[in-house]
């Protein structure tokens, strides 16, 4: 029995968000935005609009690419921080957008790392039983719903987006698409990066509102030092298992925070530049959603054979972090 990704696909929203729109509203630029971060653009989403809309829209795409249909699929898993709700989850509320009555739902909160979570967790399910054997996994963010538009440190990072890909199953010899993968956390860094408000522990009231709670926080620096760190030594860990070499890798797709982050880790691994799949100039920070950006982008456009290998790595809240090999099929 192998696991093949039989098809991806990818939503973003309409509007774009320059760095000289940013500029009318904090006290920014676009040469300090691009020289400390190399974002140009980011999509954000209307108000009236859902992170699972946007997840619709990918599920689509990537459900006609591997030609499978919506009844078909049996397991919806959406990675998300920025969830339509508490509960139900994300995933319930896409499985009746597009009409997947035979699947099982749940959502993943692993933040920018969710996808790579996601992914592993779907490859259990299909190899420890017959009953899963089309998954679809999404990343989706509308991270602009917990973006504070009134601080310049964070609000330039961040954009909406939606990624999607089915996991098929496959009789036979055929390999499985997911070499080998690693998994991490340190809850004891929670506090560098994190949502204060809404949950449980600190429930909305209008104190907290007025303090601007209810939005993103983030220690920049220590994040960027524990980010580099941790996607290296994943990465390391994922192809020390997998026997192979970072001379056999075709692309390093990492999590697209910002180009700093890409150039440290891909120096560090002693990967080419050329060799880092990026979009972070077009798209800005989208969290769980980025690194399927990267492959729905790299398929379509033919950047990716059957027998390459991509090397995944990520980093976000919690802390969390993974890598994970594919071998194209």
């Amino acid at each position: 029995m192998g696991i093949k990704i039989a098809g991806t696909g990818m939503y973003v929203p309409e509007k774009i968000l320059t760095n000289a729109d940013l500029e009318k509203i904090v006290d920014t630029s676009d040469e300090w935005i691009q020289t400390r971060t190399g974002i140009k653009e980011r999509h954000i989403a209307d108000d009236n609009i859902p992170t699972s809309e946007l997840a619709y829209h990918a599920a689509l795409k990537a459900l006609e690419d591997a030609d499978v249909s919506a009844d078909e699929i049996d397991l919806i898993i959406v990675a998300s921080i920025t969830t339509d709700k508490a509960f139900p989850s994300t995933s319930c509320i896409l499985q009746s957008k597009l009409g997947a009555s035979n699947a099982a739902c749940f959502d993943l909160q692993a933040a920018c790392s969710g996808l790579i979570y996601s992914l592993e967790t779907a490859m259990y399910y299909i190899r420890g039983s017959k009953r899963y054997n089309k998954v679809l996994v999404l990343g989706a963010e509308k991270l602009s719903s917990i973006t504070d538009w009134e601080d310049r440190s964070t609000c330039v990072l961040f954009g909406d987006g939606a990624a999607a890909l089915v996991l098929e199953r496959t009789d036979g010899d055929e390999e499985c698409a997911i070499i080998a993968s690693d998994l991490g956390a340190d809850g004891n860094y929670g506090d560098i990066l994190h949502l204060p408000a809404g949950g449980s522990a600190m429930p909305l009231t209008a104190e907290n509102i007025g303090d601007r709670m209810q939005y993103l926080k983030m220690g920049g620096q220590e994040v960027f030092k524990l980010a580099v760190g941790a996607m290296v030594s994943s990465s390391n860990k994922v192809l020390e298992e997998a026997g192979v070499s970072r001379d056999e890798v075709k692309w390093l797709v990492p999590h697209q925070a910002n180009y700093r982050i890409l150039k440290a880790v891909a120096s560090r691994l002693k990967i080419a530049e050329e060799k880092v799949y990026m979009n972070v100039d077009r798209y800005g920070n989208t969290s769980a959603a980025s690194i399927g950006l990267c492959l729905d982008e790299m398929n379509r456009g033919n950047l990716v054979k059957s027998g390459d290998y991509v090397l995944l790595t990520a980093f976000g809240g919690g802390l969390t972090w993974g890598s994970m090999l594919l071998k194209w099929n």
